[in-house]
């Protein structure tokens, strides 16, 4: 990017959460016209430099300037007066509204008291026409896939004049097409002047897209970077300061007595007579594409769906289709759905993490033993690492890396026999991921069995000592993890193998 003057800057930004600093004097630079990458570990600070840029939190200290003017900035009406919209992870539409509605809602143009629809419509479909999206105005939100709901979310931010626009993790649930989609509306809205701020923790992606990347560590910035300088290994090491192991695989793995088996199992019309095995001391690793029963598979084993024929053994036992029974049994489940299933947002870390071993806490005469309270949850934080290690604040004040290693550390505070384990690093960071795997080889190694499903296939053949491929509800392949080939996988995936072709 050639040298111009800043759309957007921060000048020494602060912020502190009940006496930690999370920011600690953040100078940000934004230019009309680029794509602005922005990447940091999870806790990095992130997501509370956006919340701050967007009026959702009071920096303590520090100056904000547009186009060479500062700006007062202190609620999300200031940040919208200022041109500034922000798209998060999750989605904030109303399903059945139309685009139009959608795009007003809360601030609908009237005339004589009532909504002016057609004006309404007609400033949607000229936005629409402006930016290029194959979008209709009058489209029902919840007939529209995710990308076109995106483009929703975007058209709101550009209705209000949005200089900036900000996008947190925009393709963490996207299809590749789709995905291509909205890539194809980032680079359309930067050719029209404005400064476009991308969150993401896919490289891939940042090469692709951005003109300049910046990296946060530990509430600062550490280096800003033109798309010539990203490498992996510099942004790495720029946000954790230490190389990566390529491997998480132990080079003395081996399975252990332990056996979790799956005979028949049947769930509707979603898995027909899944039959396998999962030994204690490997990590056992479960592909497929969306919709091929991978998350329904885990659930059965768990408890959380009923199935409709088969068993599950471990040991040799009947394992129980009771959730309750299976946790005190010494089952644990990571779910792909983090903020929907995994977390209990309004409750603290520390209930977070005690939420599946009041069992254990609780004293003869049925109490909960403060004391055993307090320090399950601060051996827990302190082995994850939890950032920051405070285990009285709620855990959604936390960002998703940090929320993962308290659903982590849920389950590896008590004693394991089996680890299920749904997309475990889906929207964390490099750093994080790296823990995530070490967590689960130590469990791995201590002789539990341990399942992971995962649609990254780096991860399956990075991690796992043995692999099998779900393809329409039927085990389709299987693979030993440490000779198997990313093109195998993702053949396999296709469909392009013999059912059980691959053999062990």
């Amino acid at each position: 990017m050639p040298e111009q003057e800043a759309l957007f800057r921060t000048e020494g930004i602060c912020k502190s959460f009940n006496g930690a600093p999370v920011l600690k004097g953040v100078n940000l630079e934004l230019r009309a016209g680029e794509i602005h990458a922005l990447m940091g570990e999870n806790g990095a600070g992130k997501s509370t430099m956006i919340k701050i840029i967007t009026g959702v939190y009071e920096k303590d200290a520090g100056k904000i300037f547009i186009e060479g003017q500062q700006a007062d900035i202190r609620t999300r009406a200031d940040a919208r007066k200022n041109g500034i919209s922000v798209i998060y992870q999750e989605l904030s539409l109303v399903p059945y509204l139309s685009v139009t509605e959608n795009v007003f809602l809360g601030r609908e143009l009237m005339k004589r008291g009532l909504p002016d629809k057609k004006a309404m419509r007609k400033h949607v479909a000229e936005l629409i026409e402006k930016y290029g999206f194959s979008l209709s105005p009058d489209a029902l939100v919840a007939e529209l896939g995710m990308a076109k709901r995106q483009m929703t979310e975007i058209l709101k931010g550009l209705s209000q004049d949005a200089r900036l626009l900000i996008l947190d993790e925009p393709t963490s649930a996207l299809s590749e097409s789709e995905t291509e989609k909205l890539f194809v509306t980032m680079k359309s809205l930067a050719s029209q002047g404005a400064a476009v701020l991308f969150i993401s923790h896919r490289l891939e992606e940042i090469y692709r897209m951005a003109d300049r990347l910046t990296v946060m560590r530990d509430g600062e910035i550490v280096g800003v970077l033109t798309k010539e300088e990203v490498t992996p290994e510099r942004v790495t090491m720029l946000m954790i300061g230490k190389e990566l192991k390529k491997s998480a695989r132990g080079a003395s793995s081996s399975p252990g007595g332990r056996t979790l088996e799956v005979r028949g199992l049947s769930y509707k019309k979603l898995l027909t007579d899944v039959s396998f095995e999962a030994r204690g001391g490997e990590i056992l690793g479960i592909g497929g594409l969306v919709g091929s029963g991978r998350t329904e598979l885990i659930h059965c084993v768990y408890g959380s769906l009923r199935r409709s024929g088969g068993e599950v053994l471990y040991d040799g036992k009947p394992v129980s289709a009771s959730v309750r029974r299976n946790i005190k049994s010494g089952f644990g489940l990571v779910p792909e759905d983090r903020r929907g299933e995994g977390i209990f947002p309004v409750l603290s870390v520390e209930k977070n993490i005690n939420i599946a071993s009041y069992d254990r806490l609780a004293r003869a005469n049925s109490w909960v033993s403060r004391k055993k309270e307090i320090q399950n949850a601060e051996d827990a934080i302190k082995k994850c690492d939890v950032r920051p290690a405070r285990r009285e604040l709620p855990v959604a004040d936390f960002s998703g890396g940090n929320q993962q290693k308290v659903v982590l550390g849920r389950w590896l505070s008590r004693d394991l026999s089996v680890l299920l384990l749904d997309e475990p690093t889906s929207g964390v960071d490099v750093g994080v991921k790296a823990e995530v795997y070490a967590y689960i080889r130590a469990l791995a190694d201590s002789g539990a069995v341990v399942i992971m499903v995962s649609s990254d296939i780096e991860e399956l053949t990075s991690v796992s000592d043995r692999i099998l491929i779900l393809r329409e509800g039927r085990i389709f392949a299987e693979f030993d993890g440490k000779s198997a080939a990313q093109s195998d996988i993702i053949l396999a995936n296709s469909g392009v193998l013999r059912e059980r072709s691959v053999r062990l």
